[in-house]
């Protein structure tokens, strides 16, 4: 992958929140790319439904994933209940004024989110990426304008074994892959995405 044609979202580390309880591990796999490409940390929730713990100790766990050289944007993958999107809009305002001016703060998202709900919208974030896989047996097509949400409306993520006939128009596409990625992955990946936006 040359820098520039692509970037890189990793998962630097997984928060379990369990009640009033909060700890993290940091990815543990060596992450490799070449000089200059750009970077965004993915810190993934896992929540028991048993209550959220306080906001700064959750953010005290999340801050690491700064630190590292050439992270430009800062991505929150949580699949928060109903009952838990008040505790992370009010999160996710607290993250933004503890990060760095200059990076971007995003967050992946349920279809449904985009969609139907409208508690998103006025969410601190820069970009709210719907994940169009693994979405259990009521899938659907994706909308070929978009989705209601303009908050949802640069990115979509795929992953390389569910790809959908179609995505909306989008400035970015996500490819996950079940496996390491290899100089034939990315090719296909690219070459998918080429035929997206024709």
């Amino acid at each position: 992958m040359k820098p520039g044609n692509a970037g890189i979202a990793f998962l630097e580390r997984t928060v379990w929140l369990d009640g009033e309880r909060v700890y993290s591990r940091p990815r543990l796999q060596p992450l490799r790319f070449a000089p200059g490409t750009d970077l965004m940390a993915v810190v993934r929730f896992e929540a028991d439904g048993g209550g959220l713990p306080a906001a700064a100790r959750v953010i005290h766990e999340v801050m690491p994933a700064l630190s590292i050289p050439g992270v430009r944007a800062l991505q929150i993958d949580f699949d928060a209940r109903q009952s838990e999107r008040a505790w992370y809009a009010a999160f996710l305002r607290d993250l933004h004024r503890a990060m760095p001016a200059r990076t971007a703060l995003t967050i992946t998202a349920l279809e449904s989110w985009c969609e139907e709900d409208t508690w998103i919208r006025d969410l601190p974030v820069a970009d709210a990426t719907p994940m169009l896989f693994r979405m259990g047996p009521d899938d659907r097509p994706a909308p070929a304008t978009g989705f209601p949400a303009g908050v949802c409306g640069s990115s979509v993520g795929v992953s390389t074994d569910e790809l959908p006939v179609r995505v909306p128009p989008v400035q970015r596409v996500y490819f996950f892959h079940p496996g390491p990625w290899t100089k034939d992955a990315y090719e296909m990946a690219v070459a998918q995405a080429n035929m997206w936006r024709r």
